[in-house]
């Protein structure tokens, strides 16, 4: 029997169908995983603080087994991917950072603080799963 991985996937609901087809990538690749990333139906930042956000993503990202960035140029732009990357560092998560499909420009800052880049391709997210998480 497999591993079930604990995979926090950051993303901004703004590309909700980025995130969608990645969680779909992993189930075509058969990675069993528990989904610790902030739901669509319960989007804690539209109630509460800054802070009451980033204890929440604290907390879920403290019990995850690695956590996997979409790493197109708006993460750059993102204070709260910014926020997650500094997270999973502090608690030595391994990132994997995918680069999104056709993509020119990606987010320098989840590059360089990546265990591994991968491509938008399934069969990579998943080996990268396998062998880090």
């Amino acid at each position: 029997m497999e591993k079930t991985y604990r995979i926090f996937i950051s993303h901004s609901w703004k590309y909700g169908d980025s995130y969608d087809r990645l969680v779909e990538f992993l189930n075509e690749h058969n990675v069993a995983f528990y989904d610790h990333s902030v739901p669509k139906n319960d989007p804690i930042h539209t109630s509460g603080s800054d802070s009451d956000l980033q204890a929440a993503i604290d907390a879920k990202i403290r019990g995850c087994s690695g956590v996997i960035i979409l790493a197109g140029v708006y993460a750059t732009y993102s204070k709260w991917i910014n926020k997650e990357v500094s997270i999973s560092l502090d608690y030595r998560k391994p990132i994997i950072a995918v680069e999104p499909w056709a993509a020119e420009r990606t987010s320098a800052i989840v590059k360089n603080s990546a265990d591994r880049i991968v491509k938008w391709n399934g069969k990579s997210i998943a080996t990268a799963v396998r062998d880090l998480f």
